[in-house]
């Protein structure tokens, strides 16, 4: 199983402008308070952490995090603007070198929906087998409806049914699971907060 290379590929070709975009953007104060909600201080994990803002901020509010991308342009951007942050290149959905158990908390924000809707399953299941027993994922993804498309970068929007992520997270209490518009990209998110049994 692997991600998809087309949109691994618009990321690295055009990394600095996307990193410019998100660290411009209007805080996602959502983003953070549900954070501050669900999530405990601890040893957490930044899955497609692209410009490294959102690991920035965890590590600056008691969640020290590592970012993890599939990008190595988004990567090299991330450590040039958050220097003293680790960030490490790891793909979905198989995020090898992550050992499982080792993280507190891990936060995936809009990147399931750049996968193949066939590896989404087994995404969310990887994610979960890398918490601590007790430990929270924070996941969303940009509702995109009827069918998978393309944007003019050729990254891919896949369109697929939110069962399939909460049937991989059958053995995970639900905590929130909420439809929304991001207060920072102004697109409409889903977003689940689960807690792994302990």
């Amino acid at each position: 199983m692997t991600t998809d290379t087309a949109t691994i590929a618009a990321y690295d070709a055009d990394a600095a402008r996307f990193a410019e975009e998100w660290e411009t953007q209007p805080a996602p104060t959502d983003l953070h308070d549900t954070v501050r909600r669900f999530l405990t201080p601890g040893p957490t994990a930044d899955i497609g952490c692209g410009s490294g803002r959102d690991t920035a901020w965890l590590n600056a509010n008691g969640y020290p995090a590592i970012g993890f991308d599939a990008s190595e342009g988004l990567l090299d951007e991330a450590r040039r603007r958050h220097p003293g942050i680790r960030f490490v290149h790891a793909t979905l959905p198989n995020l090898q070198g992550v050992t499982d158990g080792s993280f507190t908390n891990v936060l995936c924000e809009t990147v399931i929906m750049h996968l193949p809707p066939g590896t989404i399953a087994a995404a969310v299941t990887r994610m979960l087998a890398i918490l601590r027993p007790g430990g929270s994922l924070y996941l969303s993804w940009r509702v995109t409806e009827r069918t998978d498309r393309r944007d003019d970068h050729g990254r891919l929007y896949a369109a697929f049914d939110p069962g399939v992520v909460l049937a991989a997270l059958a053995g995970a209490r639900i905590l929130l699971d909420e439809q929304v518009d991001s207060l920072s990209s102004g697109k409409i998110i889903r977003r689940i907060v689960a807690r792994k049994s302990a």
